[in-house]
């Protein structure tokens, strides 16, 4: 089942998305409705706020500050990312689980080829922990 397309409230976040080369866009847009999917999944998560940061795409969770900050962009060298915040073990933690499976950029992000299929379920327990992230490190 593909992730939910919910509707764009900020037109800039919307901007930035048209200027994202295709096919890296649709990649990028189904990382969006899969952090808003699994935001809805998640009770502790409350209201997910989508705004830019940087310039890019940026998912917060103002509400009950539970998560830190995920970002979508584009690497300099082609693909696209979801990137976390880089002094956070979000990345580490999901190498951890998945080290040969994905395509890392340090701490920091992972990369996706332009066109290639994402794997919902292992990205789900990416965004779920990055959604959480303060709730997990206070237990």
């Amino acid at each position: 089942m593909p992730a939910k397309k919910p509707p764009f409230k900020d037109r800039a976040v919307e901007a930035a998305f048209a200027a994202f080369p295709q096919p890296a866009r649709r990649g990028l847009l189904a990382l969006r409705g899969l952090i808003f999917e699994t935001a809805a999944a998640t009770p502790s998560v409350g209201a997910l706020e989508e705004t830019l940061k940087w310039g890019q795409p940026a998912y917060l969770t103002p509400e009950t500050k539970a998560g830190s900050t995920l970002r979508l962009g584009l690497p300099k060298d082609g693909g696209f990312a979801l990137y976390a915040h880089c002094q956070t073990t979000i990345i580490s933690d999901f190498r951890s689980l998945f080290p040969d499976a994905f395509a890392y950029d340090g701490n920091r992000a992972v990369r996706f080829d332009a066109g290639a299929a994402l794997p919902r379920e292992e990205l789900t327990l990416l965004i779920r922990s990055a959604l959480t992230y303060h709730l997990n490190k206070r237990g």
